[in-house]
């Protein structure tokens, strides 16, 4: 009986349980570089989010009663052309 045996219950070889219970550096080799990984992903997303563009970030709607500035019914088109239809 050894350390590992749990990992055939959830599916493991019997080889890959002999092989965790003669070798169980392998087994923290595995959940360091998994916790390894994990940390840089989150770094990465950290360094997305801290170094966006102004106009990346969400706009903060202020909708505070009925029909607002724009009377429901389109408010101020930027990408308008000039002079077109209204």
């Amino acid at each position: 009986m050894g350390q590992f045996d749990w990992f055939g219950a959830i599916g493991a070889t019997p080889e890959a349980v002999a092989v965790l219970n003669d070798q169980p550096i392998l087994f923290t080799i595995l959940l360091v570089v998994l916790v390894t990984i994990i940390l840089q992903i989150v770094l990465i997303w950290y360094i997305h989010y801290a170094t966006r563009k102004p106009e990346q970030m969400k706009k903060k709607d202020d909708k505070k009663g009925g029909a607002g500035a724009g009377g429901g019914k389109g408010g101020d088109n930027k990408a308008a052309a000039p002079g077109g239809r209204k």
